[in-house]
């Protein structure tokens, strides 16, 4: 067995969010330089990503870093949090509140925010949103992209939150997926936080948590 969860897991997700944002919103001089060198003798260079702030790529990772710390706690249903369990919604509204960006309660909400990103791997990037639904029933699940093709997602099938891949056709997921959520701009505009359907009421509509997934 692993150790017991911290009792204190705001502290420890701070400090973790605090060493990412400083570590991708820094860039040492050294490495300025050897970018600048390389520029010089194989002409203008870019990087990849370099259309995202620094600031964009800091909270990006810090989401992704967030999302994986749940990984293990267990599912419940209108759980959002580590010491009460996550449903899917409620992980990805505990993840970002971490972030000081708060998001509706359900996935139906959450996935009518930021801008729409088509059903197609290279077109995410880590901290999109990912969005699932069956049918005319409307947006039941969501997830957290976190790079190379792979979510994090509280899973009602595995009774817990889990790492996966999105490419697992067998999966009923694979099916039911619609495409990304981007919450997070790719530079340095705002976030895109505005509704992108009419409003909905605050219930908790998780309506396929109930499914095996």
């Amino acid at each position: 067995m692993g150790a017991p969860p911290s009792k204190h897991p705001h502290v420890l997700l701070g400090a973790c969010c605090a060493l990412v944002l400083g570590l991708a919103v820094s860039r040492p001089a050294s490495a300025q330089s050897e970018q600048s060198a390389f520029a010089d003798q194989h002409g203008h260079v870019e990087p990849p990503f370099a259309a995202m702030s620094d600031a964009a790529l800091a909270m990006r990772d810090s989401i992704v870093a967030i999302a994986r710390a749940q990984i293990g706690h267990r599912y419940r249903y209108g759980g959002e949090s580590p010491k009460h369990g996550f449903d899917c919604s409620g992980l990805v509204r505990y993840v970002m509140s971490i972030l000081d960006v708060q998001l509706p309660r359900t996935a139906r909400q959450q996935g009518a925010l930021g801008l729409a990103i088509a059903r197609d791997t290279s077109e995410l990037l880590p901290g999109d949103l990912l969005t699932f639904s069956k049918g005319k029933r409307g947006i039941s699940h969501i997830a957290i992209y976190v790079g190379n093709g792979r979510y994090v997602h509280a899973s009602k099938k595995a009774g817990k939150v889990i790492e996966t891949s999105i490419d697992r056709t067998h999966s009923p997921l694979y099916r039911m997926w619609n495409g990304g959520r981007r919450i997070v701009p790719a530079d340095d505009g705002a976030a895109g936080l505005a509704p992108a359907t009419s409003a909905i009421p605050p219930t908790l509509d998780d309506t396929l948590d109930t499914s095996r997934r």
